[in-house]
């Protein structure tokens, strides 16, 4: 095993992504995941990493540069935050349909406006429907493991899309925590060569990504939705091939004190360690309460959720986003939508808070917990969804 070291976790990633060999990475600058993209550049000009930097004047340029090195066969990175991830929008979405392995490491930041420099889920969830397999992470260690993860996923030739890594801005970019890291060893045997499935070259002619009629374009989508439901079996074997070589085991939902627990408080991302320890005083008390962390977003792991719910009365979801005059935050709205139609559903219960970085502590949680009770018992009005913690 590697040697564990505090390192923060932007620099972390980079160390990854450096001992994954990639070979093109292409990014802009914007907070606040800017501490990943400077390590690369110093890494490839101090002749550290044999790859090709391409500081690019745009966010859009930069996943344009990623479509086509991945195209012709390079292993391809990129990283960026918010509003960089609204410029490149329109690029992203031709990264999944022509199935190109790229890796990105999303630091999740508000969107603006008003302008925000802060932590909050709402620039993913501007993607959520874009076509890439998307996961969120928890810490430092769990940013480290998954950049390997995510290049092992995507260069799969039974999955062949690009993989998107959720690490929540500030509160985890720029945090020191203590990781373990890989050998280079175990790198190279957990990561295979990257030989792609499809790719452009001047001795063997192909088009990607071509003019479709209305008569094809339909058939090409449902494609693209059936194999991306279909990458599980290989995310699973990945995360147990992990698992086996380096001691951590990851699943698609992870419970905590699940055990005879009637509710369950739902997170995604760095607040999941927060509401554990809300957890653990409730548990104290003898309440039964328990957590589910949603690691797996896309593709969405309905089988292993309704496992996970099963005998829950109530589920507590925490969005750090909101779908404006909707059903509310768009993780509630797609839990209710995986439990519709299930024998003895649970009430969920859901609550936007965090935004811009706002601070959900433990008693936060112990909070949310207080109100669903409460509206369970008829106490107070059941409402669709609450801003928590707002001022009046």
């Amino acid at each position: 095993m590697g040697k564990r070291v505090g390192i923060e976790t932007s620099i972390a990633a980079a160390e990854a992504v450096k001992m994954a060999n990639v070979d093109v990475v292409a990014a802009y600058p914007i907070t606040p995941q800017t501490h990943i993209v400077e390590h690369l550049s110093e890494f490839v000009a101090d002749g550290v990493l044999d790859a090709e930097f391409v500081p690019v004047e745009s966010e859009h340029s930069a996943m344009s540069v990623c479509c086509g090195s991945s195209a012709v066969g390079a292993r391809t990175f990129t990283c960026t935050s918010s509003q960089g991830l609204a410029l490149m929008n329109e690029i992203v979405f031709i990264a999944s349909a022509l199935r190109l392995p790229i890796v990105m490491i999303l630091a999740n930041r508000s969107l603006s406006s008003p302008l925000s420099i802060w932590n909050d889920h709402t620039d993913v969830m501007s993607v959520r429907d874009v076509g890439w397999i998307q996961l969120f992470t928890e810490n430092a260690q769990e940013v480290f493991d998954h950049v390997f993860f995510a290049f092992r996923v995507a260069e799969d030739p039974k999955v062949s899309f690009p993989v998107m890594v959720n690490v929540d801005g500030f509160i985890l970019t720029h945090v020191i925590e203590p990781v373990e890291f890989w050998d280079q060893e175990q790198v190279d045997r957990y990561l295979p060569e990257f030989k792609p499935v499809h790719r452009l070259h001047p001795d063997n002619p192909t088009t990607m990504g071509a003019f479709a009629m209305p008569g094809l374009f339909a058939e090409t989508k449902k494609a693209q939705d059936e194999a991306l439901k279909s990458t599980m079996p290989v995310i699973l074997k990945a995360w147990k091939e992990m698992g086996e070589m380096v001691g951590r085991h990851y699943h698609p939902v992870e419970g905590y004190q699940t055990e005879g627990a009637e509710t369950l408080i739902l997170t995604m991302g760095s607040m999941g360690e927060t509401a554990s320890i809300a957890v653990d005083r409730l548990r104290a008390q003898g309440k039964p309460v328990g957590q589910l962390k949603i690691r797996l977003w896309r593709p969405f792991p309905f089988k292993e959720f309704r496992e996970a719910a099963k005998g829950a009365k109530h589920i507590i979801v925490l969005d750090r986003a909101i779908s404006y005059s909707g059903p509310g935050g768009p993780v509630a709205s797609e839990i209710r939508a995986a439990l519709y139609g299930e024998k003895d559903m649970p009430i969920v219960t859901n609550f936007i808070a965090g935004l811009a970085g706002r601070d959900v502590t433990p008693g936060d949680f112990i909070n949310m917990y207080d109100q669903t009770i409460d509206m369970a018992k008829g106490n107070v009005r059941q409402e669709d969804y609450i801003f928590y913690g707002v001022r009046e």
